[in-house]
């Protein structure tokens, strides 16, 4: 993660995402512009943030390490929304990791600094509170979609939110865990996807290689069309 002086992309950054929207009192002198490469962590698993980030582009996953050493995947953020939220409320919560699916470019506000006055701001509270309203419903949407439909479908939705120039390279034991299903059961609908020629085995992970068939699979279990873009 790297601090980037570039005040016009951060300008630009702050209009589209409507960052200073979410806020009663401007913010944008004391706003960072950060940068972080795929791969990169915005928030690393039992360090609290320097910062209450916003994330105005990019994709970012958050998981978690277990009592037994596991590694559970929890949830997945795209912009715009806050990261470090949490933390920024409850003090005492651990700080779980938050990794860049692909290049990241983030807002981010001093959070030791602005503590007191953001959870003194009704504007803030409000839009916070709808945030996480939003990441709730979704959570409550991915587990009836568990319930409801094929892994098949379930699966090709995961590989165009966790992709990465059209790479698929995620854990196959964590991504068991995280879509309720058996690895030998995972491994079975991958090898269906490569058999079928959506998919191309690779050292680094799986080639996406029929991307309307793919995206064909995850309307099936979400008709909306801007969900999934071509």
């Amino acid at each position: 993660m790297k601090e980037i002086h570039n005040e016009s992309l951060k300008q630009q950054l702050i209009k589209n995402s409507a960052y200073q929207e979410h806020f009663s009192f401007n913010v944008e002198q004391e706003t960072r512009l950060l940068h972080i490469m795929a791969g990169d962590y915005i928030v690393k698993e039992g360090e609290r943030p320097v910062y209450l980030f916003y994330l105005a582009r990019g994709r970012a996953k958050l998981y978690a390490t277990l009592a037994n050493g596991r590694v559970s995947l929890i949830d997945f953020f795209a912009a715009s929304c806050f990261i470090g939220e949490i933390e920024l409320i409850d003090q005492q919560h651990e700080s779980r990791a938050v990794q860049a699916i692909e290049e990241c470019w983030c807002l981010a506000l001093p959070a030791k600094q602005f503590r007191a006055q953001l959870l003194n701001d009704a504007v803030f509270l409000r839009n916070l509170c709808m945030s996480l309203t939003q990441k709730n419903y979704r959570n409550i949407v991915s587990l009836t979609r568990n319930q409801s439909f094929p892994l098949v479908n379930r699966l090709a939705a995961f590989i165009l939110l966790t992709q990465h120039g059209d790479l698929y390279h995620e854990k196959h034991t964590q991504v068991a865990e995280y879509m309720g299903v058996s690895y030998r059961h995972l491994l079975f609908v991958i090898a269906q996807l490569v058999d079928d020629g959506f998919l191309i085995k690779q050292k680094s992970g799986y080639a996406i290689k029929n991307k309307p068939a793919i995206i064909a699979l995850a309307r099936e279990m979400e008709p909306d069309a801007t969900l999934f873009p071509a």
